[in-house]
């Protein structure tokens, strides 16, 4: 049975699954979607062209959908689109897409999304990844699955961040970080592979030790990038999570890879 509040506002045109609770003074807009099973827990916004998928949970003064914060917006039906079973905090905002951008900023499932976390317009973000407190995603990025992003830390706009990467606390990202890789810092440097999380996630000591292995071959002194990948290409052909790794570095992106601190003197 679907609960809502006599003092939130639901204005017409929304749609409204089964099982939905909507909790004190929310607001939600004509043009929104909130699928079975969501929850609002009080003080949620939810506006503009956004949908909501089943079962996610929504804490107070969240604000989700209301227009992006890109001077070049002028008001085009761009979307927000937030999948299933997703733990959205207190004063997380989410903004929809841009005419620059694909006019989507798409989020998937089972992600957690702390306190005051934000996505900004025209970002992809996968399935299961973790924005810590106050972890901020500018424009244009891309998370992929299994991502955590730290405290406090900060995204650039147009950056990709790869499978299984960990982003520590308060470290600004200006770079693509590969899948896999764990970085740091005020202007963020790879500081080798988010190890403790593919423990956790069950990946074999094969495939770790492969991982390892590759690492250091692709981000040694001698060569070039394109050389290095070539013979790591070679040497674990038939090892996915390298081929991975091998593939994000090779695929076209504006901004460039996240190096280590001892790479080339930086």
């Amino acid at each position: 049975m679907t609960v809502i509040h006599p003092t939130a506002i639901v204005e017409p045109g929304a749609r409204i699954g089964q099982n939905v609770e909507i909790g004190a003074y929310s607001v939600i807009g004509p043009g929104v979607v909130l699928m079975d099973g969501v929850c609002l827990k009080s003080h949620v916004v939810v506006t503009g062209r956004t949908s909501i998928g089943p079962n996610t949970v929504i804490y107070p003064f969240a604000s989700l959908g209301h227009q992006p914060q890109d001077l070049k917006y002028r008001g085009e039906p761009s979307e927000l689109r937030i999948g299933a079973n997703n733990t959205i905090r207190e004063y997380v905002t989410m903004n929809p897409g841009t005419e620059g951008g694909g006019m989507l900023t798409s989020i998937g499932n089972n992600c957690l999304f702390m306190v005051s976390s934000h996505v900004a317009h025209d970002c992809r973000v996968g399935n299961h990844v973790i924005l810590a407190n106050c972890a901020t995603l500018a424009g244009h990025v891309e998370v992929e699955d299994y991502a955590i992003l730290g405290g406090l830390s900060a995204v650039h706009q147009f950056c990709r961040i790869g499978r299984h990467a960990m982003v520590g606390g308060m470290s600004g990202v200006e770079q693509d970080v590969i899948p896999y890789g764990s970085v740091t810092g005020n202007r963020a440097r790879l500081a080798g592979l988010n190890i403790v999380g593919l423990k956790r996630r069950g990946f074999s000591r094969p495939d770790i030790n492969a991982l390892r292995q590759a690492y250091r071959l692709l981000f040694a002194e001698e060569g070039t990038m394109a050389e290095r990948l070539d013979d790591v290409a070679g040497l674990y052909k038939d090892n996915e999570p390298v081929t991975e790794i091998i593939d994000f570095i090779r695929a076209d992106s504006s901004r460039a890879i996240c190096q280590p601190k001892t790479l080339h003197g930086a």
